[in-house]
């Protein structure tokens, strides 16, 4: 089923986590910040939205760690339920996809409880201060192909606060599958 998390709480704080990731380490939000901000990222291994998405989320992820921000990817969803979304599935998709950021594994669901993750992929970016500025999609293909030229919504407002340590005001929310609660 389709979900749409809320629009941006501007200013919002991120709040700290200590995750396990599929290479081995644990990171927390230290950790994973940038000099210039931080761009979290709720996905999942199975998720169509995520799988038509990523290698666009990864070109995007490896531009903006070129500005300055931090990146990361946290799976959330019930490994039981969805036996695809399990910590060894994250593995070797982390390895397949040939991510360059931790992913990290959220098992008890207190991380994407406390950000109010809604979807996957569901995007917060937030400024060197850790305040909330992007909680919007990463283009307008959503699950689709995406069309040549199309304007990279997530890559554009993270480059923004990049330089300026705000986001965009107008935002489209994010659309994917919901996050497969316990």
């Amino acid at each position: 089923m389709a979900a749409t998390p809320p629009v941006c709480d501007f200013g919002w704080k991120a709040v700290d986590f200590d995750l396990p990731a599929t290479d081995g380490k644990r990171y927390r939000l230290a950790d994973v910040s940038g000099p210039n901000g931080l761009l979290l990222m709720f996905i999942c291994n199975h998720c169509p939205y995520v799988l038509r998405a990523m290698e666009r989320i990864v070109q995007d992820s490896a531009e903006l760690q070129g500005l300055g921000i931090g990146v990361a990817a946290i799976c959330s969803n019930d490994p039981v339920a969805y036996p695809a979304d399990s910590f060894d599935k994250m593995v070797e998709k982390a390895r397949d996809w040939g991510l360059s950021f931790p992913y990290l594994h959220d098992e008890d669901q207190t991380v994407a409880r406390a950000y109010d993750a809604a979807c996957t992929p569901d995007f917060f970016g937030f400024n060197a201060a850790g305040e909330l500025q992007y909680r919007g999609r990463l283009d307008a293909a959503r699950k689709d192909a995406a069309a040549p030229g199309l304007r990279r919504d997530l890559f554009e407002a993270m480059k923004q606060v990049a330089e300026t340590g705000a986001g965009p005001e107008e935002q489209v929310p994010s659309m994917g599958c919901s996050i497969k609660w316990k």
